[in-house]
């Protein structure tokens, strides 16, 4: 056996193993750098945003509508004698309108949606449903400005059979279908089952 050539095998081997495993290694970090899309969530959040920022400002307006109260007179004040006042005027605020949209609804739930369709709601049947009605309850409305309390009564009402249903999510269904909120309904009910919080 040649011991000459042997010393120079094992600086060659050591150096080719060396070069594929760094080839091998860019290609494999460059193949896995994938990036990710977060613009959905993006836009939703720019949409809760506009929508927050709604709110606030129909928070303001209601109360700059509301009268100010005068302070009581101190009791080093000197007493002013009554005077004619203008006639004072109160403005009630116009609170908003919500109108159906059933093409979005539709979009968002993939079938026809009735309003006022209290089945829309994750828990409520037909039976739930009628019993709601025949209590006054008829509309989103309605139901998302009834308590959790309210809705418990007309289960009540029904007997045993309605002990397992759990009303404490209804009103806020209700609130986002009168509000025309689809997809944060069914993002809601996708992520709860059976319209449990």
């Amino acid at each position: 056996m040649n011991f000459e050539n042997l010393t120079i095998w094992c600086w060659i081997i050591p150096a080719l193993v060396g070069i594929i495993c760094a080839i091998l290694g860019y290609l494999l970090g460059k193949s896995g750098n994938t990036t990710i899309d977060n613009s959905a969530d993006l836009n939703l959040c720019e949409e809760k945003n506009i929508r927050l920022k709604a709110d606030l400002y129909a928070c303001q307006q209601k109360l700059n509508a509301k009268p100010v109260a005068v302070a009581p007179i101190s009791n080093f004040a000197v007493p002013e004698t009554p005077t004619a006042a203008a006639p004072v005027t109160l403005t009630t605020p116009v609170i908003p309108v919500i109108t159906f949209d059933a093409i979005a609804a539709k979009t968002a739930f993939g079938k026809t949606i009735k309003q006022d369709d209290l089945k829309l709601v994750e828990g409520i049947g037909p039976k739930i449903e009628a019993m709601f009605k025949e209590s006054g309850i008829k509309t989103w409305k309605a139901l998302s400005d009834a308590s959790v309390a309210d809705c418990q009564k007309v289960l009540d009402g029904g007997g045993n059979r309605y002990k397992i249903h759990d009303p404490a999510s209804w009103p806020m269904q209700a609130k986002m279908c009168y509000e025309g909120k689809w997809m944060e309904l069914t993002k809601w009910q996708d992520e709860h089952k059976h319209g449990k919080l």
